[in-house]
């Protein structure tokens, strides 16, 4: 069993090549800064690969899948509205259809007409909210990895309150810093490497306190099954070890949307991170099975 150790600090290589290769940008939206990190070039028919990250992460989590990625699309990460320095979002609670709304502005305003839409756990709500609605027309293929259903059908109601209450008291009793610290082997395998522990931390360490609450709240109110079943085709991944959105609840999730579901080796909740490699080859595959028609791996 995991227990709460003290994450390292990232290398200076990972900082720089994260600044060298996957800098952080901003775009301004009617919703306001909007910021992101991006790789690579358009392919000959522009499809770009949009990554959407989790609750307790940001653009640069997918630093090292998306480097690998370059040389095949344009890849665009966003730090979510409240996270970074994007702009929050104007209701307090908001629901995954706001999240929704400001990456339609987003593509919009970066000139992305088509995309492979890749969510990561609390970023996989966002995705298909977005998928089911105003991007429909947009999102040629839909890839959740380690998704979670949210908390919004009444018949959580009870669980609901209880997540809410956990996580708004880990927040006040040990912060931000806390969180960074000591949680990320949770989001990890049973023997994770000392970079992917430094990994998580650093992107934990750049969460800001008032949009990790929206955020919270978002995963409350929503309710992935409302945006089932999707207009667009859908694949779903989780790791092995995954002990936060456990294999056989995703493999519930690729059921309701008639989804396949893989599974990526030694991997915990935090896949890309752990295993940017995997990640990479089936995004790969995703952006090949939406630009030429190929059957994904």
């Amino acid at each position: 069993m995991q227990t709460d150790t003290l994450a390292p600090e990232p290398s200076p290589e990972t900082l720089e090549l994260l600044n060298s290769r996957f800098a952080e940008k901003s775009v301004q939206t009617a919703g306001g800064v909007q910021c992101y990190r991006e790789a690579g070039t358009p392919g000959a028919d522009g499809t770009a690969i949009v990554l959407l990250h989790g609750i307790g992460s940001g653009a640069g989590s997918w630093l090292h899948a998306a480097v690998k990625l370059a040389a095949r699309a344009r890849v665009i990460a966003w730090d979510a509205p409240g996270y970074g320095n994007s702009a929050r979002l104007a209701p307090a609670s908001p629901g995954a259809e706001d999240y929704a709304q400001r990456l339609h502005q987003m593509l919009d305003a970066l000139g992305i007409e088509r995309c492979v839409l890749v969510g990561h756990s609390l970023g996989t709500l966002m995705a298909t909210a977005y998928a089911h609605d105003l991007g429909k027309q947009r999102v040629a293929r839909l890839v959740l990895l380690s998704p979670t259903r949210g908390y919004g059908n009444p018949a959580l109601a009870e669980r609901q309150e209880a997540v809410r209450a956990e996580r708004l008291r880990t927040l006040e009793q040990v912060g931000i810093a806390g969180m960074a610290r000591t949680r990320p082997a949770k989001m990890l395998s049973s023997e994770p490497s000392a970079e992917a522990l430094a990994w998580v931390r650093w992107n934990m360490e750049r969460l800001d306190t008032a949009g990790y609450r929206q955020a919270i709240e978002m995963l409350c109110n929503a309710d992935m099954a409302a945006y089932a079943p999707a207009p667009v085709p859908v694949e779903v991944h989780s790791g092995d070890q995954d002990t936060v959105t456990i294999p056989a609840n995703c493999r519930a999730i690729a059921e309701m949307f008639g989804a396949p579901y893989g599974s990526i080796a030694v991997a915990g909740h935090a896949c890309h991170i752990e295993r940017p490699e995997a990640v990479a080859a089936i995004l790969e595959s995703a952006h090949a099975a939406a630009t030429t028609g190929a059957t994904p791996r």
